[in-house]
């Protein structure tokens, strides 16, 4: 821990808001300005596009941040000094001339990323710990910052009647309190953006109430955070007959949103639940229409499938469009999903994903290859079960990690070893009773976790059937 983060711990509840309205003060300036409302309405504006439009102002974007990131980006300049002196003659304004970048050569060496005429002492810097742990350092301008979060406001506050103006709480992995405090507040007030921030960190059933009660307190309009945290806030409010809050929206990111998630969510606030996807990286991102759509962000970035997996859905690589000045060129980000080519009957002419799947690591490999994912249908049905951890341990081993509910009867164990191995195949199943799923160190829940060696994995996608003596 950090000597600043822990002399703010110490602080009382009250300072702590404090100082979580300052810097929601500075992060307001760096977001927004007197040209927000315009460029909300432009982006708004485009919604109407034809394809072509999109696509001539997708090209004309594009053109650019290739040109630059060839020319002014040490790590792109020496890629294509490389190439021309080997007698390539391919051209930068071709996106398929571009290697694919995978984030271990982001993470070893960031500022290579950034355009030589931009300072990153003077560029708003994103540091995260990635959904494994793994760090990445990102600088972005504050032009690009306020043009992300003007598309922000207007494809997910807008969208669901909503605006910054509101107040409004997120469940984040930010450790605003003390992780091994125990009495509330487990909240701060920030000000500077009408925010209640909960910590993800402390959702156990008992301290749930008081969670509950900071919303209504609060005069919350909507929530945004983790599907998990949300719902864990949701099951307890059921489970308890809380119906002194109702919500206009639960708004999801970071992690795969899952149906009986929703479900729950719904029926204890009394809202619909949206999902949103994007990254720090600023690569790409999309968020759900009324008509449960799951609509692109075109000005976010390109988004691409990686042409060389078979399967349902495939690794995503994207290439971004708003940051010019740290670009990054058909980036592996990490995630699995489908794009989709129809058209919404919401009227929006934003292309479609169909699914996002989540990290590469929340799928599972079946012996002959297969990839496994989205396995949210096994706790469907009403079993007690609180929540659960999915982990494969090898080919023929699956460890489930459940919390139980108070109805919990020892034969439910029976019936999801039945429904895993319906999808997994014949494996041993073993169950660990927790009282708690630990959170990633960001907060986030991992709702399926792959321990295979990536010797294994790529023998897999091979096509090779691994034996036995293979886990």
């Amino acid at each position: 821990m950090s000597l600043a983060l822990d002399i703010y711990h110490r602080l009382p509840a009250g300072s702590r808001s404090a100082v979580a309205s300052l810097r929601g003060y500075y992060l307001s300036w760096w977001r927004y300005d007197r040209f927000t409302e315009r460029v909300v309405g432009e982006a708004l504006e485009r919604e109407s596009w034809s394809p072509a439009e999109w696509n001539a102002w997708q090209n004309e974007r594009l053109s650019f941040v290739l040109e630059r990131a060839a020319t002014t980006v040490p790590y792109y300049r020496r890629h294509w000094t490389e190439r021309r002196r080997n007698g390539d003659r391919s051209s930068w304004f071709d996106l398929e001339n571009w290697p694919i970048l995978e984030k271990d050569e982001l993470r070893a060496n960031p500022k290579e990323f950034v355009a030589e005429d931009k300072k990153p002492s003077r560029m708003f810097h994103e540091h995260t710990s990635g959904t494994t742990g793994t760090s990445l350092d990102l600088w972005v301008s504050r032009n690009s910052v306020r043009e992300w979060y003007a598309l922000w406001e207007a494809r997910a506050r807008r969208w669901y009647g909503m605006s910054r103006k509101d107040r409004w709480a997120i469940l984040g992995g930010q450790l605003v309190v003390p992780v091994s405090q125990r009495r509330p507040p487990f909240w701060v007030w920030n000000a500077g953006l009408n925010q209640l921030y909960l910590s993800s960190y402390h959702l156990a059933p008992d301290l749930i109430p008081a969670y509950l009660d900071a919303l209504v307190k609060y005069r919350v309009k909507y929530i945004l955070g983790y599907p998990s945290a949300i719902y864990a806030l949701a099951y307890e409010a059921l489970k308890r007959n809380f119906t002194g809050l109702r919500l206009e929206v639960a708004i999801t990111n970071a992690e795969p949103l899952y149906e009986h998630q929703r479900e729950v969510i719904t029926e204890a606030f009394g809202c619909p639940v949206r999902e949103t996807y994007g990254m720090a990286e600023i690569v790409a991102a999309g968020s759900e229409c009324e008509a449960g759509s799951l609509h692109q962000w075109p000005e976010a970035g390109i988004i691409e499938t990686d042409a060389t997996t078979g399967d349902d859905s495939a690794d995503l690589i994207c290439t971004g469009l708003i940051n010019a000045d740290m670009p990054l060129i058909r980036y592996r980000v990490g995630d699995r999903g489908r794009l989709s080519p129809e058209n919404c009957r919401c009227g929006r002419t934003l292309p479609l994903i169909d699914k996002i799947e989540g990290r590469s690591d929340d799928v599972l490999y079946t012996r002959d290859g297969r990839k496994v994912g989205r396995l949210d249908p096994i706790f469907k049905s009403g079993l007690p079960i609180r929540e659960a951890q999915i982990i494969q341990e090898s080919l023929n081993e699956i460890k489930l990690v459940y919390v139980p509910d108070g109805n919990f009867r020892d034969d439910s164990l029976k019936e999801l070893s039945g429904r895993i191995r319906e999808r997994l195949g014949d494996v041993s199943v073993n169950f660990e009773r927790v009282a708690e799923i630990p959170r990633t160190s960001r907060g986030k829940f991992q709702a399926v976790v792959c321990n295979l060696s990536k010797n294994q994995i790529i023998s897999l996608e091979g096509g090779n059937d691994m034996s036995d003596s293979n886990s």
